[in-house]
């Protein structure tokens, strides 16, 4: 590493950085800078560039233009061990911990110190000298795979403490947490930041951007377009920024009698390892929201709805306007008049390698007015996904485009478009906002309120708190596949759901 210059005032500086994938620009002379002791939140779309300038800063990809200077001194970072040599650590958003080795085992792996054998001693004290002085409750000897995913997410940054790290860069760190562990999240923050810790924190969130930020970088096609004190802006500027239009919050839901019961599942049995079970019913005109931390039941819930996961003998029932369908295909599903939206759209909606077009026929490449006589009417193909495009504002060349070059956004609209397209009665939501912008997001709370005034029935299943407490009429908590408590969401508190959702009774029980 070469090291020039001397300024102590930031601790992070990124002059004119560029970084091109092929054609494609993911970064355009960016500059970026970081104070030292303080929390800046790197703000922006998916696919703004956020997380490749956090690559290129921690060497895990080297920029193509530009400069790197680590507390006023040029520095080239060729490697992570270049990056943790100038006193920066990452947390990445998937966490790299072996879940079977303790918490102790995961923090030294690597740094190990002793003689011949490692001493375990030696490390546990300076491990217990770091978690008081940063007050983090850790049981060092307890396997990886018994913690929860809020302690999970404290060895990741006692790793980086251990290493010596001055500078905490975390990659959307609250995609997998609780609201409570949300804010203890931020309470250990503010505490690292007490002690003249410096943190980056990649969000795509204004909500918590605005809680926790002391200065804001946003980011939008890879270029910066703002850098703002967190006291001189706003949600709705910060949303204008990211997007580059007026994005609206508000979620205009009116009141409305629910209608005929649609969907009745009964005694659903979600895992086979227990048998705890499920209940509820949607009627016409309602959402159905399912709030819990994901693994608690949420996946085995929707590939059962959509027949991709079969229900045993004895697991309960499905019935669709009072029909009994706990046996039938998806394929058959669907043409009862099922819409579904997966939460891995990747996975389960698109092939990447196929146009817009082609994906538009997914899974009704057997009905009219696309298919006649076993041949794909091109010519109505065409003309119903050009009517997709413009109605749904789909930005793209043409509908012979490969979807993979889509936007998330864009790709997320094609798949609602085609499903919607149906006039299904009853639509499965899965995560439908997971990875999308504001404005992307804007469009889903619309159509699925549009949904709603057109007497369907909604199962919302997703895994942002505030989604779930905006569009649903009722909500279910889950927790480990039984409902902690189902009721009309305006009866609801935050507090109370976060409790649920961590396995906690509601407030009043938690005050008795």
């Amino acid at each position: 590493m070469i090291f020039l210059g001397e300024d102590m005032d930031s601790a992070i500086e990124m002059r004119g950085i560029t970084k091109h994938f092929g054609s494609v620009t993911a970064n355009k002379s960016v500059d970026f800078v970081v104070k030292s002791r303080e929390i800046h939140c790197l703000l922006g779309e998916n696919g703004a560039g956020k997380t490749t300038l956090m690559k290129i800063l921690f060497g895990l990809y080297r920029q193509d233009e530009g400069e790197i200077l680590i507390k006023g001194n040029v520095a080239t970072i060729a490697s992570p061990k270049d990056a943790l040599s100038c006193g920066m650590g990452m947390v990445h958003q998937h966490f790299m911990l072996v879940n079977r080795m303790t918490a102790l085992e995961n923090i030294i792996l690597g740094r190990e110190t002793g003689r011949f054998l490692v001493d375990y001693k030696q490390a546990r004290k300076e491990l217990r000298e770091l978690a008081k002085r940063y007050r983090f409750k850790i049981d060092l000897d307890s396997p990886v795979a018994d913690l929860s995913v809020g302690e999970k997410q404290r060895v990741e940054i006692l790793k980086t403490l251990y290493r010596g790290a001055d500078i905490l860069i975390l990659d959307e760190p609250t995609a997998v947490l609780t609201p409570g562990e949300v804010d203890e999240l931020f309470l250990t923050l503010q505490e690292l930041k007490n002690q003249n810790k410096t943190i980056i924190f990649i969000t795509h969130k204004l909500k918590e951007t605005m809680d926790i930020a002391d200065r804001i970088t946003v980011l939008r096609n890879g270029e910066k377009v703002a850098e703002r004190e967190k006291k001189a802006t706003n949600r709705r500027e910060l949303a204008l920024l990211m997007v580059g239009r007026e994005v609206s919050f508000d979620v205009k839901k009116s009141v409305q009698k629910p209608g005929a019961k649609v969907i009745e599942v009964e005694g659903l049995k979600l895992f086979p390892h227990n048998d705890k079970t499920i209940s509820f019913s949607i009627s016409e005109g309602e959402i159905f929201g399912i709030a819990g931390v994901e693994g608690n039941g949420q996946l085995e819930l929707e590939e059962m709805m959509m027949g991709m996961r079969p229900i045993p003998s004895d697991g309960g029932s499905i019935k669709l306007n009072g029909v009994d369908i706990s046996q039938i295909s998806t394929k058959k599903r669907k043409l009862s008049g099922m819409g579904y939206i997966p939460s891995d759209r990747h996975k389960r909606a698109m092939l990447h390698g196929f146009s817009l077009e082609e994906n538009m026929l997914l899974g009704y490449h057997f009905v009219q007015p696309f298919v006649k006589h076993g041949q794909i009417q091109k010519k109505s193909l065409s003309k119903h996904t050009a009517e997709a495009v413009m109605q749904y504002k789909i930005r793209t060349p043409d509908t012979n485009q490969l979807i993979k070059y889509l936007s998330g956004g864009n790709q997320q609209k094609l798949i609602v478009s085609r499903e919607i397209s149906r006039d299904p009665v009853f639509v499965l939501a899965a995560q439908p906002t997971r990875g999308l912008d504001v404005g992307a997001i804007e469009f889903v709370y619309e159509l699925l309120m549009e949904l709603r005034s057109e007497k369907k029935a909604v199962l919302l299943i997703s895994a942002e708190l505030s989604e779930i407490m905006q569009l649903s009429d009722r909500i279910g908590v889950l927790y480990e596949g039984e409902f902690m408590d189902v009721k009309a969401s305006e009866n609801f508190s935050r507090g109370e759901i976060g409790l649920l959702m961590a396995g906690s009774g509601s407030e009043e029980k938690a005050n008795e």
